[in-house]
């Protein structure tokens, strides 16, 4: 027996069958908590009943109460007892349910615990509306008509029906306000703002000129007229936006007056069929991927989080590998092999295994307040003192990312150039090629695959780091995107939203944690998805490159 184990063991297959394991189990692991968060953030998405039901605790007056039951857990009936709650005798758990109770504006909270043993009576009214507001969250309750310039016009049954139809011309009007303020009045007051700025540069150069003066006046003033036409415009549409309202009552009773301005979105998910729940789902995702937060970002989208994360990858990526290439060949291609250069590789594996924060104090410290310090002082003199790269912003947080990622394209680099055998360069100079022209055509196309797997590992670190980039550009709300149609179109001296930055201001930091939860796998989810798209595009060039060359490596 003792013979057939030495001899198995002896054979290799222990190992195979451990690290098949291995992998096995980091597959699970991995499956499970993409399963987890796919679950978790996706279901925040679905219309739940509303439950409408007695709640009677022992010893209690009953309470009327609605809401979407978001969680359910098991407690320790010690636990409760310690709480003060009264829990029957015999009883060692019991189950308690969060309800999503919304109406923060007359309760003062969107969420409640309920014991799932105390609720009687319970029902799902088919007529019971929910309501998406832009503050305060989720109303639940009842419509009871609809006002114009505070009159009724609907009421009853009627009511419904013509509360769509306003919210649908109000959802129009709110659209048409967001382009002008988001879009042309932002386009005007960035030419102001150039405008401000070229006079001040003339002044300082002390070429402003009575001409050059009436020039940039004359500019200003149009922009002015353009901006005060608008400004009409808003006016009126402003007017039109707070035109109606609705009458509706809570579960309790409390009656309360609703603009329509205030309203996103309002459904009745007891009434709702399978295909209506699935179309608003949709629709749900849909918001979820390209509006803007609402609510302190426990509400709405996520799109500039999106967007900055990917514009700081690819910034990061087009700052990295031209560094981490020239780098890697000089190493391996131009540098002795002698003390100092192993000294060098031993520094730059180091460089890797640095804390990301370190990385973020050396951006702020150096990049933002020294060269963005130098380089207002040299190129933006006019805007001074308000900084414009001597603050936090997208170039460095690119810059010190690319920092932080460049130790792995130089080591992922300098492997590939090392696997090149020596015989196809010498080959390439016997045939009269130059060394920069063997380097150039033979040994970057071959080593090309192997710059995209440092690049792909850059990626996939710069796109999940959190730390340094608080420090370097991040925030939680950036009024605008740092690409629009204003010059310089690009703007890489502005802060920016960032995944990752979002998951912990969310979950961390929100005023509702209840409520800003599922956000927060949400959010993760689609980080998750950023980063595999990314990669995956990186990963089909290497292995376009890959075939590319391919007959160069025969």
């Amino acid at each position: 027996m003792s013979n057939k184990i030495t001899q198995w063991y002896q054979t290799g297959s222990p190992w195979v069958w451990l690290n098949a394991g291995a992998v096995a189990i980091s597959v699970i692991l991995v499956v499970g908590l993409l399963g987890l968060i796919a679950i978790r953030g996706l279901g925040h998405f679905w219309p739940g009943h509303i439950l409408v039901a007695d709640y009677a605790p022992p010893g209690h007056q009953a309470q009327l109460i609605a809401g979407e039951i978001v969680d359910t857990e098991t407690v320790s009936a010690t636990r409760l007892k310690a709480a003060g709650l009264p829990v029957p005798k015999g009883m060692e758990a019991v189950t308690r349910d969060l309800l999503k109770v919304g109406n923060r504006d007359v309760s003062g909270s969107d969420f409640a615990w309920v014991i799932d043993l105390w609720l009687e009576n319970r029902h799902y009214p088919e007529n019971i509306v929910a309501m998406e507001r832009r503050e305060w969250g989720n109303f639940y309750g009842y419509l009871n008509s609809i006002k114009q310039d505070g009159k009724v016009v609907a009421e009853g049954e009627a009511a419904w029906p013509e509360f769509q139809k306003r919210l649908d011309r109000a959802l129009a009007i709110y659209d048409e306000i967001y382009a002008i303020e988001k879009h042309e009045i932002g386009s005007v007051n960035a030419k102001l703002e150039l405008l401000r700025l070229e006079q001040r540069g003339l002044e300082l150069e002390g070429t402003a000129t009575p001409q050059a003066l009436a020039d940039i006046e004359a500019q200003r003033k149009a922009y002015q007229a353009e901006y005060k036409v608008m400004e009409a415009r808003l006016g009126d549409l402003y007017v039109a936006f707070n035109r109606d309202s609705l009458m509706a009552t809570t579960i309790d009773g409390t009656e309360i007056e609703q603009s329509f301005s205030k309203i996103v979105r309002a459904y009745k998910p007891n009434a709702m069929t399978l295909t209506e729940k699935v179309l608003f789902y949709l629709d749900k995702l849909g918001e979820f991927i390209t509006d803007d937060p609402r609510e302190a970002n426990t509400e709405g989208g996520v799109f500039p989080a999106i967007f900055g994360t990917v514009m700081m990858v690819i910034l990061m990526s087009i700052i990295v590998t031209p560094f981490g290439v020239i780098a890697a060949v000089y190493l391996r291609e131009y540098a002795n092999q002698g003390w100092l250069t192993r000294a060098i590789r031993v520094a730059v594996n180091n460089l890797a295994g640095v804390p990301s924060i370190v990385y973020g104090v050396f951006g702020l410290g150096f990049f933002i307040y020294f060269a963005g310090g130098q380089i207002d002082q040299l190129f933006f003199e006019e805007a001074l003192p308000s900084p414009t790269f001597g603050t936090p912003g997208l170039l460095w947080a690119s810059i010190t990312l690319a920092l932080l990622t460049l130790p792995v394209v130089i080591v992922a680099t300098e492997e590939g150039l090392s696997r090149i055998p020596s015989s196809v360069r010498e080959g390439s100079l016997a045939l009269g090629a130059t060394k920069a022209e063997t380097l150039w055509r033979v040994v970057l196309p071959m080593a090309s695959p192997a710059m995209m797997t440092g690049l792909i590992l850059a990626v996939a670190r710069a796109a999940g780091e959190v730390a340094p980039l608080m420090l370097v550009g991040v925030v939680k709300l950036a009024p605008s995107l740092p690409l629009d149609s204003n010059y310089p179109y690009l703007h890489l001296d502005q802060k920016f939203m960032h995944l990752g930055f979002h998951i912990y201001d969310v979950g961390f930091q929100s005023p509702n944690v209840e409520a800003a939860r599922p956000l927060v796998y949400a959010t993760a989810l689609l980080l998750v998805v950023v980063i595999a798209v990314l990669n995956l595009s990186a990963v089909a060039i290497r292995n376009h490159l890959r075939e590319k060359y391919k007959s160069l490596e025969v």
